[in-house]
């Protein structure tokens, strides 16, 4: 996208999934159109390739992520410099979190982009940190791919491991973009459908390689302590552990439920059988059903859910000079936390 007349020529058809392509966002096609009309604008008045300086601040704290899609968004763009914060880092209110030097042309059109993955990774990003921190060392996995668009749930599920710290997503992609390889069990739908819980739990054990944890799902027919006990004796050593993702309905996974079959397990001579907990989880419930003996968290919905954080890019300088629109300060907000992560000049 360069000029509206670009705008204006370009035809999407109607056979296609709705969510933007690859080249679609690269090329502008996913911006808002005044960016657009500010190219023509520069253009026609000598300015469009002035040398600028923008800073990208969030007005509430966080934690940082998205930097890599913005570095492959700016990867082809000539001289351009790009400071930023670590994935991973947090930022408070108003802190400066990205800084970007080079011609207006370079950059200008893709301020929408930016904003944008910086704004939802960095929510996904804080909302996974929130459940990591509650669960005070043990286990979280991201499980939102379903409560989210196909195509932004590998960028959440990466997002979760990479700067949340969770240690594991269900979502394929997501966890292979993040370095590390799919984790989950298996669904309700499996034993609806076989109609027991034992024998889909003694085919699991048989089929699955040698290595891959059995974790099976007791919650779907009968008590689940009883469920947790039935699986317990048929696998013995080789259960490494049962989950529990009752619905609300039944009064979703409480304290007790976990502190009962902890004591139940042990009881019965399968203390190394882990209780693994899903289904409504926020930091909240995960202290609870920690400190009640569950030994790793399913969380989807909170951070599928999370606000994204509201992200502003700001000119501060052109030509070298210290400029903003009022109500904000000009020149340069420093912040000797950020380092230098591109430069194509």
């Amino acid at each position: 996208m360069d000029s509206m007349k670009d705008v204006h020529d370009l035809v999407v058809g109607r056979a296609r999934l709705l969510s933007a392509t690859h080249e679609e966002i690269l090329s502008g096609e996913t911006t808002d159109v005044y960016f657009v009309k500010t190219l023509e604008l520069l253009r026609s008045c000598g300015c469009v390739d002035r040398p600028v300086v923008a800073e990208v601040f969030a007005r509430g704290s966080g934690i940082f992520a998205g930097l890599p899609e913005v570095l492959t968004l700016f990867q082809d763009r000539v001289g351009l410099e790009v400071e930023s914060l670590a994935e991973g880092d947090p930022f408070g209110s108003k802190e400066t979190i990205m800084r970007i030097r080079g011609p207006y042309s370079s950059f200008g059109l893709y301020e929408t982009v930016l904003l944008g993955m910086l704004a939802s990774s960095s929510g996904w990003a804080t909302a996974a940190r929130e459940c990591v921190e509650a669960a005070g060392g043990k286990p979280v996995l991201s499980f939102g791919a379903r409560h989210v668009h196909p195509a932004i749930a590998s960028v959440m599920e990466r997002t979760a491991v990479v700067a949340g710290g969770c240690q594991g997503a269900s979502c394929i992609l997501g966890a292979k973009l993040a370095g590390v390889e799919p984790r989950g069990t298996i669904p309700h739908a499996a034993i609806i459908i076989v109609g027991d819980t034992l024998e889909i739990a003694e085919t699991y054990d048989r089929i699955l390689p040698e290595g891959e944890p059995r974790i099976i799902l007791v919650d779907t027919f009968k008590d689940e302590a009883e469920e947790s006990l039935r699986v317990a004796r048929s696998l013995g050593e080789r259960l490494s552990g049962i989950r529990l993702d009752t619905p609300g309905e039944r009064g979703g996974v409480t304290a007790e439920l976990v502190r009962e079959i902890r004591w139940r397990l042990d009881q019965a001579g399968s203390p190394h059988v882990q209780i693994i907990v899903s289904g409504g989880l926020n930091p909240d419930r995960i202290r609870l059903l920690g400190a009640s003996g569950a030994d790793s968290f399913g969380v989807g919905s909170y951070i599928a859910h999370a606000t994204p954080r509201d992200m502003t890019m700001d000119i501060k300088m052109v030509d070298g000079c210290p400029v903003a629109k009022r109500g904000r300060l000009p020149g340069l907000i420093e912040n000797p936390r950020l380092r230098k992560v591109l430069s194509t000049i």
